[in-house]
């Protein structure tokens, strides 16, 4: 089974309202339980790939339907936000716009960054994803709240381009 499966069993089983599901082959077993605490990282860990057989339990939240970006609250013409570079969630799992609850967030709206630089964590399969950004910008608009489900392919940030 690869990550795009996984990603996609984790969804339905979010969706699905089940509060365990358990798969088994020769290869490998997979555990995905749902409850409703959400556990905020410490620290950051490397994403790893696993090339033998691994048992993995994989915890989702409860409330992880997919979740919408909100529609831009000002009356600001469409035109506007086309000039506008999205950065998107490479998977899904729970954002984090801070490395720990005590440090500062990584970018805040009106922050310059750089291509390379690291914008915020996404967690899934309890690793925590530092997500860099593939462009040079200044960061307009927060896209998702801290500590939210998000969804692969789901915009983050609205990225103005220097």
């Amino acid at each position: 089974m690869d990550l795009k499966e996984i990603q996609n069993l984790i969804k339905f089983v979010a969706r699905s309202g089940a509060s365990e599901v358990s798969l088994e082959t020769e290869d490998f077993k997979i555990t995905i339980k749902t409850h409703t605490g959400i556990t905020y990282p410490v620290e950051t860990a490397p994403v790893v790939a696993h090339t033998a057989p691994i048992q993995q339990v994989v915890e989702v939240p409860a409330s992880a339907p997919a979740v919408a970006a909100e529609p831009p609250k000002s009356a600001a013409p469409a035109t506007d936000e086309s000039k506008y570079l999205t950065i998107k969630s490479p998977m899904i799992g729970t954002f984090y716009r801070r490395p720990a609850p005590d440090k500062p967030a990584f970018v805040e709206v009106g922050t310059e960054i750089k291509k390379g630089q690291v914008v915020c964590i996404i967690e899934a399969m309890k690793l925590f994803n530092e997500i860099e950004s593939e462009i040079d910008g200044r960061i307009v608009k927060v896209l998702v709240d801290d500590q939210k489900p998000v969804e692969y392919d789901q915009p983050l940030f609205l990225v103005e381009p220097l």
